[in-house]
């Protein structure tokens, strides 16, 4: 009977899947400032509870909240101008193969036709315009939905860090794993929620602005649409941002604008390659840094089973899964050293005083 009501209290939490994770997340990023607070306050959980709040509001939500706007905005007006003809990304693609005819010689040594990668290539771009433009059409028609969401993350981050240590307690009494091992369990999925979504998501947005930046200062239309989508690529291993700037450095040496090209090239490689390498040991630190190859799995599997949120949440359970299980092989998997080739006591014994009676 707890196993059946608890699966379906999950069911029954189920649409509200979003909010919940990002009100838990909230609470644990925002918990040592919410502990600061405590420090000086004292003991006024409410109050405590509703600054860390609005702290979180105004440093974060607000922020992404603009950002998303103007993304979807832009987007809008980059899929217009598609529709009507005045941007032709297959005629940016046809002048770079004319000025490096050698691109479409090395395609063709493997055997790729580039005219089918070059149709494929548009029709990415003209999809992910068009997608952006029926969420902007989406996100109107669902106003209500969006902000329901928004409000109930608000009001559950609130109840989160002012009673998280109560619930957290109550956890530990309940589960049967052993108060030591909970507490450990819990301590380690704290830090490795902190460091996945904040060191993470601080390194999108740090390259982004980056390379939004950069791209601004070169002249090149749709800086800040640029900007978002290194963002969004920088979550990708191997390739990250360099998926958006090594293409216009190519498309800048393509039009004549060499020193533009240079520019860019030696700020990607530079400036927003190196911040990943300098930041993500700092801000996720090395003992929860996963392999490349595993945050890629995640988070393309993230992305199909939690839509959006999936960017963040595939690699979170992907670092709890490793944390877990290394904590269990610590734990369980310990060897007793060979034990010394001697008698136990009792042989000695027996030896000493004849042979043992065997009736």
């Amino acid at each position: 009977m707890l196993v059946g009501v608890s699966l379906a209290f999950i069911l029954l939490m189920k649409p509200f899947f979003g909010p919940i994770f990002w009100a838990v997340a909230i609470a644990l990023i925002f918990h040592p400032v919410r502990q600061k607070l405590a420090g000086r306050l004292g003991d006024r959980p409410n109050v405590i509870a509703l600054l860390t709040l609005t702290l979180c509001l105004v440093i974060v939500i607000i922020p992404v909240l603009a950002l998303v706007t103007s993304l979807v905005a832009e987007g809008v007006v980059v899929y217009q101008k598609i529709q009507s003809g005045e941007l032709k990304p297959g005629e940016y693609i046809d002048q770079v193969v004319n000025s490096f005819p050698a691109i479409e010689a090395f395609f063709a040594e493997f055997g790729i036709n580039f005219t089918d990668l070059r149709d494929r290539a548009v029709s990415v771009f003209v999809g992910g315009s068009q997608l952006l433009a029926k969420q902007a059409i989406g996100f109107g028609q669902n106003t209500f939905q969006f902000f329901l969401g928004l409000a109930l993350m608000a009001y559950l981050a609130f109840f989160l860090l002012r009673d998280g240590n109560k619930l957290i307690e109550l956890m530990i009494k309940a589960l049967p794993l052993g108060d030591e091992r909970e507490r450990l369990l819990f301590a380690k999925f704290a830090e490795v929620t902190r460091a996945t979504v904040k060191g993470n998501l601080l390194i999108a947005i740090i390259q982004g602005a980056l390379g939004g930046f950069i791209f601004w200062v070169l002249g090149i239309q749709g800086a800040l649409l640029w900007g978002v989508v290194m963002a969004i690529a920088s979550l990708l291993p191997a390739v990250g941002a360099a998926l958006v700037w090594v293409p216009a450095a190519i498309y800048l040496a393509a039009t004549g604008e060499i020193v533009s090209a240079v520019i860019l090239t030696l700020f990607g490689t530079v400036v927003i390659g190196l911040s990943d390498n300098l930041l993500r040991p700092i801000l996720v630190g090395r003992d929860t840094k996963l392999p490349d190859y595993i945050v890629l799995l995640s988070t393309l599997g993230g992305l199909a089973m939690f839509g959006i949120n999936g960017f963040v949440m595939g690699p979170l359970v992907a670092a709890l899964f490793m944390a877990f299980w290394g904590i269990f092989i610590r734990e369980f998997g310990e060897v007793d050293p060979e034990p010394e080739t001697k008698l136990p006591p009792s042989a000695t014994e027996s030896q000493q005083s004849g042979p043992v009676d065997q009736g």
